[in-house]
């Protein structure tokens, strides 16, 4: 009989290896998201996906159902409805990020940073964020919450598990 799993087990789950659909998804995300952010902005956003798609995949681990924010793919954590406005029908960043090509050089810095990400090179500037607003708005999810760091023009926060 083998010895039982810590209990840290179920939260040390790895990511689904990445795809090219999840690489290019999230490069256009950052771009759409925070390409007037700089790599610190673009690097934090990163994070924000990477930690909802852990935090599902983690659930589907255990045999639950991915967090309503999609998952565990990065993808579909991306193209989650309403989660990341630029994917949003109607939003005009959408239009401009679907026509970017792949190798556009406005695109660029955004994949560096993704691939940076994907790969456990870019860290988590965010401690733990899985959500964010831009400062001067504030979404009904975020009253009575304080945000655990602010970069750039956003403010972070951790709501689920």
């Amino acid at each position: 009989m083998s010895a039982p799993p810590p209990p840290f087990a179920a939260r040390v789950v790895p990511l689904p290896k990445p795809a090219e659909v999840d690489r290019d998804t999230l490069a256009r995300t950052l771009w759409g998201e925070a390409r007037g952010e700089g790599v610190p902005g673009m690097t934090a956003i990163a994070a924000v996906v990477l930690n909802r798609a852990l935090a599902s995949a983690r659930r589907v681990a255990c045999g639950q159902s991915a967090l309503w924010w999609g998952g565990p793919s990065v993808a579909s954590v991306c193209r989650a409805p309403w989660q990341f406005s630029c994917w949003n029908v109607g939003d005009p960043n959408r239009v401009a990020l679907l026509a970017l090509a792949p190798d556009a050089a406005s695109l660029l810095p955004a994949r560096t940073i993704a691939d940076a990400a994907l790969d456990g090179r870019a860290g988590d500037p965010t401690a733990g964020s899985d959500h964010y607003h831009a400062r001067g708005t504030k979404p009904a999810w975020a009253r009575g919450r304080r945000p655990l760091v602010t970069i750039g023009r956003h403010l972070f926060y951790r709501l689920g598990p």
